[in-house]
């Protein structure tokens, strides 16, 4: 071989890279700088260079570090306005629940007054049918309808007239006196000025004690009361009809009241010397109590007893209006009479009466 062949000949390699080897080397770790300043290339054009770990025609989706786009919020703003919507539906609840609860009292305020009200039993004066704590509905609506029947269960106001059968303290405190006033509305307290009777005798009627076997009578007739007046739990021992004597006529626009638990009732009967005789007019009454709904274990209708219903007590209702008309009929019948004898020919001072003169006659 000649020096010239020697020469054509690419040198040797040295202990170090050969050149073809310092080229390769200089693009992967151009290439690999590049990557590491954040090349955008994606995989797949790296895929098939050589010393790629990633084989050619891989599927495997790059991930994208790009912002969201504008239909698809990112997580970060989803559960912000998760939060957001959550808060705004507490918010709001907490700012209608005051409007809903005034709202709820406005409506019972308004069915108080008109319609339907409760009333808690503060004493014994009604027992068995009644007794301390029961809460009855009082239908006020009822009276504009009919009248007050015998053996309804009243509640009235007698607060300037009756003394109170229970007597409470008064509240000091005005927001003790709110709270009281509304409780007594809803009949969750009692009202000092309410009392609440079983009516015996209305308008017109003739009430007396005793008969010959210690009965209280309504014009003559007899009340069997066995089945509502108050029988003690233990002895078993029922309260006479009354201890005290009394005989009244019912004056109009009045009532005779009197409770079930007669020996402890401060009925009709400790008012005798009173204006009215121990009755109570009927503008005072609040409504009739129909149904005991608290305790359930006591919820119960408070019908008239049947002894309320006696031919003899209907009659006396039918007989009572015509009174008043017989008596008007009484009235008018001397000024009707009087009438037609002035008509009939004028008097002159001193009583004598004034003669007609006879005109002529015509043909």
């Amino acid at each position: 071989m000649t020096d010239d062949e020697q020469g054509l000949r690419e040198p040797a390699a040295t202990a170090g890279d050969t050149r073809h080897d310092a080229s390769q080397n200089g693009r992967e770790g151009a290439r690999s700088d590049d990557r590491e300043a954040g090349d955008p290339r994606s995989a797949a054009e790296t895929a098939g260079e050589p010393g790629s770990s990633e084989p050619a025609g891989s599927s495997r989706p790059a991930a994208s570090s790009g912002p969201a786009g504008p239909d698809e919020p990112s997580d970060g703003e989803a559960s912000g306005d998760g939060k957001r919507s959550r808060k705004k539906k507490q918010g709001s609840f907490w700012k209608e629940l005051p409007i809903l609860i005034g709202v709820a009292l406005a409506l019972a305020m308004v069915i108080k007054a008109f319609a339907v009200q409760a009333f808690y039993i503060p004493s014994q004066s009604m027992e068995n049918t009644l007794k301390v704590g029961d809460r009855v509905l009082v239908n006020k609506i009822v009276y504009h309808t009919r009248d007050i029947k015998r053996g309804d269960v009243v509640v009235f106001n007698g607060l300037d007239s009756w003394d109170p059968e229970v007597r409470y303290s008064k509240p000091s405190n005005p927001v003790t006196k709110v709270l009281h006033a509304i409780g007594s509305a809803f009949g969750v307290v009692p009202g000092e000025k309410d009392y609440i009777k079983r009516v015996i005798g209305v308008p017109g009627d003739h009430v007396a004690c005793c008969d010959a076997q210690g009965r209280v009578t309504v014009n003559g007739h007899p009340l069997e009361e066995t089945g509502y007046l108050y029988t003690d739990p233990v002895t078993h021992e029922q309260n006479k009809p009354s201890d005290t004597k009394f005989k009244i006529t019912v004056p109009a626009g009045r009532l005779w009241v009197m409770g079930d638990h007669r020996e402890v009732s401060y009925d009709s009967r400790g008012h005798l010397g009173d204006p009215g005789g121990g009755t109570i007019p009927e503008n005072r009454v609040v409504g009739r109590a129909f149904i005991v709904v608290w305790p359930v274990t006591r919820i119960k209708l408070l019908s008239i007893p049947k002894t309320f219903g006696q031919p003899g007590l209907a009659l006396a209702d039918g007989a009572l209006p015509a009174v008043p008309l017989a008596m008007g009929f009484a009235g008018a019948l001397p000024v009707t009479l009087l009438r037609r004898r002035r008509r009939r020919g004028g008097s002159l001072p001193g009583g004598r009466r004034r003669l007609r003169r006879a005109g002529p006659r015509t043909s």
